[in-house]
């Protein structure tokens, strides 16, 4: 066993554990970088870029068969592996970034910074020293000044359920299957389930049925952006089992079995190739340690945080591991707060409120601030300006009108939230989230120049409709295409 002393010691080297490295490394600060699995994370292996490739390939694969584009594709060849062997070269490329940069960076800076990567699981064995056990069995003792814990999160199974990798999966099990599913039921029905039904149901060699035990898909989203998707998917051959009750699910004679009960009290037992169990994640916090040191967690399991602080003075948390917003965007955010905060530069707080993010369904759907369904939770009188995609020129020109644009601001104009749903939409969030940050309103919208055409115009024409000075007038077009009103 040796022994060696740090700065920091960052558990986990995903998104937030692999940011807050680098920002240690900004200060001059000796990093110890510990990863028990692949460094990367849900960042990049099995979670966000490897489902994200799945669905752009999906994408590319449902526009090539569409016929109303002029053009007609015959004879195309789709194979699971080959679809899997550009997910892993995506995976790759991203993989050996990170790896060339931490091998530069494990030499000391200018100004002192160095981090060192161990592979291995950590475990605190005082409050300032963790064991890390490599995977062949050795331990080696690290202590360090302070602490950020940032091992992530992993599928949740519900009890009752056995997810054996091969008939009943999880989202870890995908890029193990050896072919497309003849049928696939999916258990849950928020963002990463409705990812991957929209994945397989683009590529089209999937029969999928989605569980939802809520009475609409997407239950934390507005109405009409659950409407549009829940359209879509049936569009695409999507079963929607609506307020379902799974009263079993197991496997028989090599095949999913589940049984599942309507609100009339229906039964049904439906049997499917293979089963995917996607009702959200767990943090990874069990068998760190955390709570002999002294660090309090929550009933789930995350670490209870005040800005990013956990209950011993030394001890941070970021990303999942704290399960606050489970968004990568997030974590390394989280984790580069922590970082200035635990070496006294006082950093500004994080502004949730301005946070982005993006559904990969079909269509797209990004979002920004508050929707409808979050304000009025909170009670907050807010104005809509809603534009369907149809009276937007570029969705005009793509050949795909479905969707709209939904601003919210509150009654002195100030932004609140933005929700867009169609192609391309994340490219119209990010402005919306910088003007919610600084405190903007519609009129900064309206009177700034939008590049033409532009998924962003239908944005401005919902600010513009809030102003009452529209291209596009409501006692024309109706709220079939535009809205406008105050709740």
């Amino acid at each position: 066993m040796t022994q060696a002393r740090y700065d920091v010691a960052i558990l986990g080297a995903g998104p937030a554990g692999y940011a807050a490295a680098m920002r240690a490394h900004d200060l001059g600060k000796r990093a110890l970088l510990v990863e028990r699995g692949s460094v990367g994370g849900t960042g990049i292996h099995k979670g966000a870029l490897s489902s994200k490739t799945m669905w752009h390939l999906s994408n590319d694969f449902a526009t090539v068969k569409r016929v109303d584009r002029g053009y007609r594709a015959r004879d195309v060849e789709l194979s699971y592996q080959a679809v899997l062997d550009a997910v892993r070269a995506a995976i790759h490329d991203r993989r050996e970034t990170l790896a060339f940069q931490l091998s530069r960076l494990a030499t000391p800076s200018p100004r002192g910074g160095v981090v060192e990567l161990v592979e291995g699981a950590a475990r605190f064995v005082t409050p300032r020293a963790i064991e890390v056990r490599a995977r062949g069995g050795e331990t080696r003792l690290f202590e360090a000044e302070r602490f950020l814990v940032a091992t992530g999160s992993a599928p949740r199974t519900p009890p009752g359920i056995e997810v054996d990798g091969q008939h009943v999966l999880t989202s870890d099990h995908i890029e193990d299957l050896p072919d497309f599913p003849a049928s696939m039921v999916i258990v849950g029905a928020g963002v990463i389930g409705c990812e991957y039904a929209t994945i397989f149901a683009n590529f089209g060699r999937t029969a999928i049925s989605i569980i939802d035990r809520q009475p609409r898909i997407l239950p934390f989203e507005d109405e009409d952006v659950a409407d549009v998707i829940a359209t879509n998917f049936e569009r695409l051959g999507i079963r929607i089992h609506r307020e379902a009750k799974l009263e079993s699910l197991r496997v028989r004679d090599g095949q999913v079995e589940y049984v599942v009960t309507s609100p009339a009290g229906v039964t049904e037992t439906i049997r499917v190739e293979r089963a995917l169990v996607s009702v959200g994640r767990a943090p990874n916090t069990a068998d760190l340690g955390l709570a002999e040191i002294g660090v309090e967690l929550d009933k789930g399991g995350g670490i209870v945080v005040t800005s990013t602080q956990s209950t011993v003075p030394h001890v941070y948390a970021a990303g999942d591991a704290t399960m606050d917003i489970a968004l990568a965007n997030v974590a390394e955010l989280e984790a580069r707060h922590a970082i200035e905060a635990m070496f006294g530069l006082a950093p500004l707080p994080i502004r949730y409120e301005a946070l982005s993010a993006i559904m990969f369904l079909s269509p797209e759907v990004a979002s920004v601030g508050l929707n409808e369904l979050q304000a009025r939770r909170r009670g907050a009188h807010y104005r809509v300006g809603k534009v369907c995609n149809a009276l937007v020129n570029r969705n005009i020109a793509m050949r795909q009108t479905g969707g709209f644009a939904k601003l919210l601001c509150a009654p002195d104009g100030r932004l609140l939230g933005l929700r867009v749903v169609g192609p391309e939409a994340s490219s119209a969030v990010q402005g919306i989230a910088f003007l919610i940050d600084k405190g903007g309103t519609i009129s900064d919208i309206d009177y700034c120049v939008h590049p033409h055409p532009a998924i962003t115009e239908g944005v401005q024409e919902c600010a513009r409709l809030l102003l009452g000075r529209s291209i596009h007038k409501c006692e024309v077009f109706g709220e079939e295409l535009l809205r406008v009103g105050d709740a």
